[in-house]
């Protein structure tokens, strides 16, 4: 089953963000080389693709686990975790309809 990760930043979590970036990503490619990933990216701060110093305000990752416990213990390893970079994140069942 699909699972939305919904992940909420700290206030000016840019640095941090970018710190830890790449073993972010790397877990997200693994999920992607497993065929798992529907979808991942971050939520630009203000209403444009490439935010600049505004940084973003969280994330979206949808992919599939085999439970919501399974879903929950890949999230609260994320590096952007261990890096301080959310504040909140919240799992929860994703049914995918369209397309």
């Amino acid at each position: 089953m699909y699972y939305a990760i919904i992940s909420e930043d700290i206030e000016n979590s840019l640095a941090l963000r970018q710190s830890a970036r790449p073993a972010h990503l790397e877990r997200l490619q693994a999920l992607k080389s497993e065929g798992r990933l529907l979808v991942a990216g971050p939520h630009p701060a203000i209403d444009t693709p490439e935010p600049g110093e505004a940084g973003f305000t969280g994330s979206l990752v949808i992919a599939e686990f085999d439970s919501l416990e399974a879903a929950q213990a890949w999230a609260d390893a994320d590096p952007y975790i261990e890096a301080g970079v959310y504040q909140k994140v919240t799992v929860k069942p994703f049914k995918a309809v369209l397309p």
